[in-house]
């Protein structure tokens, strides 16, 4: 493919000018792999190297380069824990098995620092805690290739901070527009408490049983993040896996999918209600849990990757399944699991991308029951924070400390205390029998200390290193027994929302322009004008309606921005631009505004008001001017630590006091809308 021999010739010519840290940045599905193989091929013929080593986090990931890199034949060899082969070309590890050993006698240590000229580190941005950056730095006249499916982002820009900007990108969006990947069909789906949260008391009125573990402490109200965490809820569960075994059966009944579960017991259960649904079909292994504990995971994995085999179906996991596994024939990515990150959304979603010509698989769907796609965005490079500098020299502070236990006070030894000193940058000590600990080889600037001892709750401390710095005493807690989760059965679950949007022209009943010409037309049914749509938009229950209207004609402002490619916009600008051209604000933009224009208004506040307030203004940025209108967001953090609802109002002097601020934090928002307020 053309964007292959592009990114082989880009790393070559970097390498032929003396560029010693590489990235190379092609999204999933796209063949990193068989460009690296080429890559090495192309260097290790011409005789330009003569010895590389493959760097994987996971042994399958390794075995699959392996396997790619079949032409070398017997040139190849791997790397375990306590072999170390000196007589191949090109060599495979994973960094565990780098890492393993004593200290000073690294796996990575049996050989010389100038062993290798090339190093690839696969799924690098997955690298993270220092590991591999140890290991390169022993490594460190070699040159370092990065592969990532990734684009920046502030929880991977650690990655792009060591290796520099890419040299090469190729996005999924461009991948699908070019038909080398599979563009993708997405259904939206809400259960009631998903979307309204579980209200404790209403569901004991409703006559639901609750089962509290001695040490659980019982809340008012659960959301979306805490089932399956702190609550299990069998009848959500069962709901969910029978809608979703509906969908299964209109899409086709044998089409492989992968469930993203919250932890193993949700995969197992989500697994056990999956083949109940369909054990009609006879197969005794129609759904499979593919995870870390399972023993047989490598084997079962392998059965369902295989285009030509039927079984396993379905596959249950909580992400074992998300980077560099190569499924082609994967149609359906069904998101039990709330996820926060986009890199995360990102890896999940690339096992579904890859066209399948053995099973006619030329799209895939992205069913979500978590409001996953929200993190959708155009899959290139976003703007918004820079490179974190690399911590520079010098590095000659030593430190000294001690571990001890908070409960008695006595040493505690074998404890382990890691430095983060910058992006991927590292040192490490263990305690002694007295508990005493000595980092050495430390910079000037401030760094992380993390501690950490098995039957103890790890600890975090931040530091600035100097030649005054007294001994430092660090207490351990001991670990508490992993609580046990509530569990409440008997109550009302059901769907409560679907949405279906159709991103490309094969079986769908709009297309992009269509559909939002067809939205643009609901809104001006509802607004003629962009002053009617801002005056409807700054009354709460105005707006409620308004958007309850829409959604009812399947006209929904985060579809949308999805559309857009702008799910970072507020809903008003999206219906504003859509139907008026209005430009685009994103809802950061908005909180930004407000913060600089309604300065007075918020100075004039007391300390806790304004925390308030400025808690109100992230609950916006995460997720709308919606978000503010409900009563609900004073039932979680950080509003439960001032009382709740009743507490904060207090801290307003009155609910119409807290009422009337929320006002002024709406219509702040908005400020000035086509030159009328």
């Amino acid at each position: 493919w053309y964007f292959q021999v592009s990114a082989i010739q880009k790393v070559i010519e970097a390498i032929l000018k003396g560029r010693r840290r590489i990235l190379l940045n092609m999204a999933t599905g796209t063949g990193k792999t068989f460009v690296a193989f080429q890559i090495v091929w192309k260097l290790l013929e011409s005789k330009y190297f003569r010895r590389v080593l493959y760097l994987a986090d996971r042994n399958f990931l390794r075995d699959q380069a392996y396997n790619e890199f079949g032409p070398f034949k017997d040139a190849r060899a791997v790397i375990e824990e306590g072999k170390a082969p000196k007589n191949r070309d090109v060599y495979f590890s994973i960094y565990q098995a780098m890492y393993s050993g004593d200290e000073e006698k690294r796996s990575y240590q049996q050989y010389s620092p100038d062993f290798f000229d090339l190093i690839i580190i696969d799924e690098c941005h997955r690298s993270g805690y220092g590991t591999w950056k140890e290991i390169l730095d022993y490594f460190k006249n070699a040159v370092h290739l990065g592969m990532t499916a990734t684009p920046k982002q502030t929880d991977n820009i650690d990655t792009y901070a060591y290796f520099g900007e890419p040299i090469f990108s190729y996005s999924m969006g461009k991948a699908i527009e070019d038909g080398f990947l599979a563009p993708f069909h997405i259904y939206r789906n809400f259960t009631n408490i998903d979307r309204e949260g579980l209200h404790i008391q209403e569901a004991i009125y409703q006559g639901a049983q609750i089962f509290i573990p001695e040490e659980a402490d019982l809340k008012e109200i659960y959301t979306l993040e805490d089932f399956e965490r702190e609550i299990t809820i069998p009848d959500r569960t069962s709901k969910i896996c029978e809608h979703l075994a509906k969908l299964l059966e209109t899409f086709g009944p044998l089409q492989k999918t992968i469930v993203f579960c919250v932890n193993m017991e949700h995969a197992a259960l989500v697994c056990k209600e999956l083949q109940n649904h369909f054990s009609h079909l006879g197969y005794s292994d129609y759904a499979v849990r593919i995870v870390s504990e399972e023993m047989s995971a490598k084997e079962i994995y392998e059965k369902f990757r295989d285009s030509e085999k039927t079984t396993p179906v379905i596959a249950t996991t909580v992400d074992l399944l998300t980077t560099g596994v190569d499924i082609p024939s994967v149609r359906n990515l069904v998101f039990l699991k709330p996820l926060g990150s986009k890199v995360y959304f990102k890896q999940h979603i690339g096992r579904g991308c890859r066209i399948d010509p053995i099973t006619n698989k030329y799209f895939f769907r992205i069913i979500d029951y978590v409001k996953a796609v929200r993190l959708l965005d155009e899959w290139d490079y976003p703007g918004g924070a820079e490179p974190q500098k690399i911590v520079e020299g010098p590095f000659d502070i030593s430190i000294e400390g001690l571990v001890i236990s908070h409960q008695d006070q006595k040493p505690i030894d074998n404890a382990r205390i890691v430095a983060q000193l910058g992006p991927n940058m590292q040192r490490i000590a263990k305690t002694n029998e007295q508990g005493k600990f000595v980092l050495s080889q430390l910079p000037h600037s401030p760094i992380t200390l993390h501690i950490t001892k098995q039957g103890f709750r790890s600890r975090e401390k931040t530091i600035t290193p100097s030649p005054e710095l007294s001994p430092i005493l660090i207490e351990l807690k001991l670990e508490k027994p992993p609580a046990e989760k509530i569990t409440i059965k008997g109550i009302e679950v059901h769907i409560a929302e679907e949405t279906k949007i159709f991103l490309t022209a094969d079986g769908k009943t709009l297309t992009d322009a269509e559909y939002i010409e067809y939205s643009k037309e609901g809104v001006v049914k509802r607004a003629l004008t962009l002053k009617q749509l801002y005056q409807i938009w700054l009354n709460a229950e105005q707006r409620q309606k308004f958007l309850q209207d829409l959604e009812k004609e399947s006209i929904n402002p985060e579809s949308l921005a999805l559309l857009l490619k702008r799910p970072d916009a507020d809903h008003f600008d999206i219906l504003a631009h859509i139907t008026f051209n209005a430009p685009i604000f994103s809802r950061d933009e908005r909180a930004n505004g407000f913060i600089n224009k309604k300065a007075d208004f918020i100075q004039a506040l007391g300390p806790k008001s304004q925390e308030v307030i400025l808690a109100l203004l992230d609950k916006y940025r995460l997720a709308g001017i919606e978000e503010l209108s409900r009563p609900e967001v004073f039932e979680i953090p950080p509003f439960d630590k001032f009382g709740y609802i009743r507490g904060v109002a207090e801290i307003f002097g009155s609910l119409d006091n807290l009422k009337n601020a929320i006002q002024q934090l709406e219509h702040g928002l908005y400020g000035e809308v086509g030159g009328f307020k």
